[in-house]
């Protein structure tokens, strides 16, 4: 062909036949694409992807003239003679569309000429893909929809869902390598691949290769903020995955093979998420879009909470890593509410919500006492969270009563038990602890163990809220009462006699309220000297 105005072309591609190109459009700044039929009759389809923005464009048909129908006597004329030959009329417009749908112009049959495709985008700069063919039939250039192209939730869960569809009949019909990819976002469902692609982000790879001597990685749910790196959602049903690398956006894809089922898991509960299923072809990576789909997760199984009575302690277990909450709901006005938490084990989370609004949220750990100003008629939300080592048991009082005595006894902030080796004989050993200035009862007692006892086992026994009525009377030493003025010289001492050479003993110090309540200070491993 011999285009005279050679000014059309400014800026402007030629579609080659059969193939899908990818391209870019500045806002307000229209470009135009050729395509070439040479024969009437000539079957014709051009589709247009729209990825980032909607799109308007036309297809119009600009006929040939004669002199244009290449027979030539191989000899190229001069260019001035060429431009009083041909012109290139405005050509009649055949379709056009506005949109972010994938769109397509199906003809079968189409006179010959020269069809222009004239692509804008208003909204903003904008990717998109064309594909025209002449031979559309045999081509089947995107994978056939099913006969019900929907997918569907099979199950859901709080943290789960499953997904499945109908497979493509391009796979398994024409023998075409097909495979599906599944897109999870909270935004919206998307009409294209290369729209999520978009979204995504360009410069994410679509599917990364392994490092070699590595299998791939699980799909990446880091941004949702479910689970670390390494154990992300994988479906029981497929056996590898494709990740893609984590984005600010909430957006994830993941081709999972030919399976038309696929469980998402370690999403948030009560959450609304959309699913996209495209049907790709690996050879050419043309995709088609199933109809999307979307579910919200089950909410939270809800815990009983226990509520707590005005003055009254309540004993909690809270399994490993678990929660508990607990309601407090003072019957009369108040102006102060305090909170105490005696933690037998090792330290949790507390949180406290008046009316839905957060108080405080700290670690705690033995005895803590939280005050906090009181509302009419308020209501108290306390979310207790247990520790990663192991079950929690604690105890918990909320009173309104101004004045009233703590149930717990005082705490130093020290509870560790010294002992003195040079004090130390074949029968006795000389040990020392804080005190606070409020006047308690401490009970010490002794208990030998084996020279091999170690610290997992004595913290397996360091329950804390285990007062001395658990022990055995052969076990006690004595109980004494003590406190100081002085917080500087709140110390005491006292030496463990009737004790058997070389042997190890277990020293518990525990010191009791005037209400009964007890608390135990750290246990401590003694040995006496064998030889004196």
């Amino acid at each position: 062909m011999q285009i005279r105005d050679k000014s059309i072309f400014h800026d402007s591609s030629v579609i080659p036949d059969g193939a899908e190109i990818s391209g870019y459009l500045f806002r307000d700044t229209p470009k135009r694409y050729y395509f070439v039929v040479e024969e009437d009759n000539t079957p014709l389809s051009v589709t247009v992807t729209p990825c980032d923005a909607p799109l308007e464009w036309t297809l119009m048909l600009q006929e040939l003239p004669e002199e244009a129908s290449g027979e030539a006597s191989g000899e190229p004329e001069p260019l001035d003679q060429q431009k009083q030959q041909v012109t290139v009329d405005e050509g009649t417009e055949l379709f056009t569309y506005k949109g972010n749908d994938v769109e397509s112009y199906v003809a079968a049959s189409t006179p010959s000429g020269l069809y222009q495709l004239q692509l804008l985008s208003t909204e903003k700069d904008s990717n998109f893909k064309v594909y025209a063919s002449t031979t559309p039939e045999s081509d089947q250039p995107y994978p056939e929809l099913p006969y019900d192209p929907r997918v569907d939730v099979t199950s859901l869960g709080r943290t789960t869902v499953t997904l499945a569809w109908k497979p493509t009949p391009t796979g398994f019909l024409m023998g075409q390598p097909v495979q599906y990819c599944v897109v999870i976002n909270k935004e919206h469902n998307f009409k294209s691949m290369c729209a999520a692609e978009a979204k995504i982000g360009a410069d994410d790879a679509f599917m990364l290769a392994p490092k070699p001597g590595r299998d791939f990685s699980p799909f990446d749910f880091a941004h949702f903020g479910f689970v670390p790196p390494g154990k992300g959602p994988m479906s029981n049903k497929i056996s590898r995955a494709y990740p893609t690398k984590p984005k600010m956006s909430d957006i994830h894809k993941l081709c999972i093979g030919n399976k038309n089922i696929f469980t998402v898991s370690e999403l948030k509960p009560d959450t609304q998420y959309y699913f996209d299923v495209f049907a790709v072809n690996s050879a050419t990576n043309t995709s088609t879009a199933y109809v999307g789909t979307f579910a919200r997760t089950k909410e939270e199984a809800r815990q009983k909470t226990v509520e707590l009575k005005d003055g009254k302690v309540s004993d909690v277990f809270i399994k490993r890593k678990g929660s508990k909450f607990l309601r407090f709901a003072p019957v009369s006005s108040h102006q102060r509410v305090t909170f105490f938490v005696h933690t037998c084990l090792d330290a949790v989370q507390v949180q406290v919500r008046r009316d839905g609004k957060l108080l405080l949220s700290q670690n705690a750990e033995g005895v803590r006492q939280f005050q906090l100003r009181g509302k009419p008629k308020a209501k108290y939300l306390i979310r207790l969270r247990g520790s990663r080592k192991g079950a929690s048991t604690l105890k918990v009082l909320a009173t309104t009563r101004a004045g009233s005595k703590q149930p717990f006894p005082s705490l130093p902030e020290d509870t560790r038990i010294k002992a003195f080796d040079k004090l130390r004989t074949c029968s006795s050993v000389t040990v020392a602890w804080l005190g606070t200035q409020e006047r308690n009862k401490y009970c010490v007692y002794r208990k030998e163990v084996a020279d091999d006892y170690g610290e997992e086992q004595r913290r397996r026994e360091q329950n804390r809220c285990a007062g001395p009525e658990t022990r055995r009377k052969s076990e006690k030493v004595l109980c004494k009462y003590f406190y100081s003025p002085n917080l500087q010289k709140a110390v005491t001492t006292e030496t463990v006699a009737g004790l058997e050479p070389g042997k190890t003993y277990l020293l518990d110090v525990y010191v009791v309220a005037h209400s009964g309540h007890s608390v135990k200070y750290q246990s401590k491993l003694v040995k006496t000297r064998k030889y004196c």
